[in-house]
C-alpha cells in the first residue's frame, strides 16, 4: 500500500500537472473553445502491461480523454501480434514495438502511426545475469541469451550491442521465453544472461541479486525508439479528426509523465505485477511528445541492416498527413 506521504506527493504532482495543462489550454475543451466535431467519439485501444503505456493509463485515470470528448477503452492483449491483427475488427488503435509494427508493414499490413509511446533510457532495457563471472559484454564468446522474442527489440538490440563489444553475431544463441521465466533459466544455467526490460530488471536485482552485464540502450541503440501506437490506414483515413484528438491528448499525457516520473512509478502498481517498493526503483525512459520520422527511421534502418526487413522502409510514409517533428 502507498504511504500517506507518497499519496499526498502524487496528488500534488497530478494537480500541478493538470493545472499546467489547463492553464496552457492544452486540453481540448478547457480553453473556452468548442470541442471539434469528430467522426466518432469512442476508441478501443490495445495495450500490454508495460512501462511504455503508463502515460496512456494516466490519461484514462485522470479522465483526460473524457474531458476532450473521447471515450477510450483500454483492451489488454496477450501479444503485440494479436493487437495488430485485431485492428479494424475489435480494436481501433494498438500499442506495439516499432519493430513489430514495421515488420507488419513490410509483410503487407497497411498501418498509420498515431504516436510514439516510449524511448529507451539508461538501464530500461539490459542484459542481466546471475553469473558473477559474466562481468562484461565480451566475457562470454558464445553467449546464450534469453529473449522474449527472436524477432523483436530484444534480439535486435542485443545483437547490435554485443557486436559492438566484439562478440560475433553467429556465435550468439537466442532462447525465447517469457520474462517471468528468465531468472529461473539463468539460475539453472540454461542461459548465460537475459535481455530484460523494466520492471523485470529491478525485480531480478531485488529478488536474486542479478546484475546488469550491459545496458542495451547504448552506442548504436542509445535512446532507442522502443514502441508506439498505430491504427489501420483504412481507419485513419475514415477518422482523421478523432485520431488527431487522440494524438493531442496522448501528447498531454506524455508531457504529464515526463514532468513527474513518480506518477509513472505509482501507476505501474495498478497494471503491472510489481509492488510499491520495486516500482519506486524502476528506471524510466523517455515519453516522446511527437512522431519524429528521423528518430523512427533509425529503427527501420537497423532492421534493414540486420536483415529483419526485406528492404529499406520509408517511415515518413507511415505518418499522418501534415505530421511534423
Amino acid at each position: 500500500m502507498p504511504t500517506p506521504a507518497r499519496v499526498l506527493r502524487r496528488a500534488a504532482a497530478l494537480f500541478a500537472c493538470a493545472a499546467t495543462l489547463t492553464a496552457c489550454g492544452l486540453l481540448p475543451g478547457t480553453d473556452g473553445n468548442e470541442r471539434p466535431e469528430l467522426e466518432r467519439n469512442t476508441l478501443r485501444i490495445g495495450i500490454m502491461p508495460v512501462v511504455d503505456v503508463a502515460p496512456l493509463r494516466l490519461a484514462t485515470n485522470e479522465k483526460l480523454f473524457e474531458k476532450a470528448g473521447l471515450s477510450v477503452q483500454l483492451v489488454t492483449l496477450n501479444s503485440e501480434a494479436e493487437g495488430i491483427k485485431q485492428l479494424d475488427t475489435t480494436l481501433d488503435v494498438t500499442w506495439a514495438s516499432h519493430v513489430n509494427l514495421f515488420r507488419a508493414v513490410a509483410e503487407g499490413t497497411k498501418l498509420q502511426l498515431q504516436g510514439e509511446a516510449y524511448q529507451a533510457g539508461a538501464n530500461t532495457m539490459a542484459l542481466v545475469t546471475t553469473n558473477p563471472e559474466y562481468d562484461s559484454p565480451a566475457k562470454v564468446a558464445a553467449p546464450r541469451i534469453a529473449v522474449n522474442s527472436e524477432t523483436d527489440v530484444g534480439a535486435l538490440t542485443t545483437k547490435a550491442v554485443l557486436d559492438t563489444a566484439g562478440v560475433e553475431k553467429q556465435r550468439i544463441t537466442l532462447k525465447t521465453m517469457p520474462f517471468e521465466q528468465m531468472v529461473t533459466a539463468m539460475e539453472e544455467k540454461q542461459v548465460d544472461a537475459a535481455w530484460m526490460t523494466e520492471p523485470f530488471i529491478t525485480k531480478a536485482q531485488r529478488d536474486v541479486g542479478a546484475r546488469i552485464v550491459t545496458d542495451t540502450a547504448v552506442g548504436p541503440t542509445k535512446d532507442f525508439p522502443v514502441s508506439g501506437y498505430a491504427s489501420s490506414l483504412k481507419f485513419a483515413e475514415a477518422n482523421p479528426k478523432a485520431l488527431a484528438l487522440f494524438r493531442q491528448v496522448l501528447r498531454d499525457a506524455q508531457q504529464l509523465a515526463t514532468n513527474n516520473k513518480l506518477t509513472v512509478q505509482d501507476a505501474l502498481t495498478g497494471y503491472v505485477d510489481v509492488d510499491q517498493q520495486t516500482a519506486a526503483l524502476v528506471s524510466v525512459g523517455t515519453f516522446p511528445l511527437s512522431l519524429n520520422p528521423i528518430r523512427l527511421q533509425r529503427v527501420a534502418d537497423m532492421m534493414d541492416t540486420e536483415d529483419v526487413l526485406p528492404g529499406r522502409l520509408d517511415v515518413q510514409a507511415l505518418l499522418p498527413p501534415g505530421t511534423t517533428n
